[in-house]
């Protein structure tokens, strides 16, 4: 796989050496056990899998490229980077300026952007009216355009999969930008609709079998569907693709779920399911597998606490927390700061989605074990500095240069 110019900043030599020597150990992936950092009474279970995706720094790779080569230029971002505070906060210190926020909320006028300027597609992509207003203006979307392949090829997929007849049903967060771009890329083949969870898909379901009158459908689903959607006529036969960074568990659910009701439905045999679903089960991100899969292997381990490391409003990061709190205290911290001392941590609570802090998180008297991992767009350097923090707060801060020279 490709490497790339990413910042020494974003690096850690102990987390490289890590992943290296457990890729060199397993090439075919299959070992989803993690490494057990023994830090003096601190037991860290690191996950095989987490932090920067290749589609990732594949997007800051091109955006430090952009500012290298334009000097003097106004440089612009359509919106986040990718979501991690931290590396937002460092292209916006070297000048970047964000056109809309997450949600896409504008920040910036677009009557205030013109053709001298330079525009950056996030890593998340965007959409084909977005793509047009920018030729419009003079600028070409594709010269610093960041956008995963692995997003792409859920746009291609959903594209070949609607010029075959099927109506697309993405599994996806409505309000977040990457779903926001592969409805608009879907669309632009064939009728469209999102579900956010498998709720919403047990709901779409009913409607596929006419169990419910068609006019809920257009309030139950109301915002998260193509224009002109015809619910007796688009929902005959359907695919499934999803936002890169959903549970792929719950994707997969999902799609088998409206498979089962649709050949149930049409009293169609398995052997024609073609006829009705289309198979579209290569659009689920690696990295997203492999993050979550090695989640679910280092819960098979024991350990009094999780912390997932990521930016708040990281979908793919989040879902790594809904899996190791099904288990244990996890904790969705941004940084090492948020370990204010051994005593109290700030956090990210998924469910009041505020951020709070919680007392007596790490147990007193006795050795500790704590599980660690972090989104897809978190850095390595951000990793080890809270493996760092850690080993300080729990006593053991002489041990760090034993793990590192084992390592590196």
């Amino acid at each position: 796989m490709k490497s790339f110019d990413v910042p020494v900043q974003y690096r850690s030599p102990l987390i490289n050496a890590i992943k290296a020597r457990r890729k060199a150990d397993d090439k075919m992936k299959k070992d989803f056990s993690p490494v057990a950092l023994e830090i003096g009474s601190l037991t860290v279970l690191l996950a095989r899998h987490f932090g920067f995706c290749y589609g990732v720094e594949n997007a800051i790779e091109i955006a430090f490229r952009a500012l290298q080569e334009n000097p003097g230029r106004r440089i612009f971002l359509l919106s986040e980077m990718i979501h991690n505070p931290g590396v937002n906060a460092d292209l916006q210190a070297l000048g970047i300026r964000f056109i809309m926020d997450t949600k896409g909320k504008m920040l910036i006028d677009w009557d205030d952007i013109t053709s001298h300027d330079v525009v950056i597609i996030p890593a998340f992509g965007t959409t084909l009216e977005t793509e047009q207003l920018l030729r419009d203006k003079g600028i070409d979307p594709a010269r610093y355009e960041t956008t995963c392949p692995f997003v792409e090829k859920v746009w291609s997929r959903a594209g070949k999969t609607g010029d075959e007849g099927y109506t697309i049903v993405v599994h996806g967060k409505p309000g977040h930008e990457e779903t926001r771009a592969t409805f608009s890329h879907s669309r632009a083949h064939t009728p469209t609709v999102v579900v956010r969870d498998m709720e919403q898909a047990i709901l779409l379901g009913r409607y596929i079998c006419h169990e419910l009158p068609d006019d809920g459908f257009y309030s139950g689903f109301e915002g998260q569907f193509s224009d002109g959607f015809d619910v007796s006529r688009d929902l005959q036969r359907i695919g499934v693709v999803n936002q890169t960074t959903m549970l792929a568990t719950e994707t997969q659910a999902i799609a088998d779920y409206l498979k089962r009701k649709m050949l149930a439905y049409y009293n169609t045999p398995e052997d024609k399911a073609w006829e009705r679903v289309a198979d579209t089960r290569d659009t689920l991100c690696y990295a997203t597998n492999d993050n979550q899969s090695a989640v679910l292997g280092m819960l098979q381990q024991q350990a009094d606490i999780a912390i997932v490391v990521g930016g708040y409003n990281s979908s793919n990061t989040s879902h790594l927390v809904e899996l190791c709190e099904a288990q244990l205290p996890a904790y969705f911290i941004k940084d090492e700061h948020c370990l204010l001392s051994a005593r109290e941590i700030i956090h990210y609570d998924l469910h009041s989605h505020t951020e709070r802090t919680t007392a007596g998180y790490l147990p007193v008297g006795r050795p500790v074990r704590v599980m660690l991992t972090s989104g897809a767009s978190c850095p390595d350097a951000l990793v080890e500095r809270v493996i760092m923090r850690l080993a300080l707060l729990t006593g053991n801060p002489d041990y760090i240069n034993g793990v590192r020279s084992s390592w590196e």
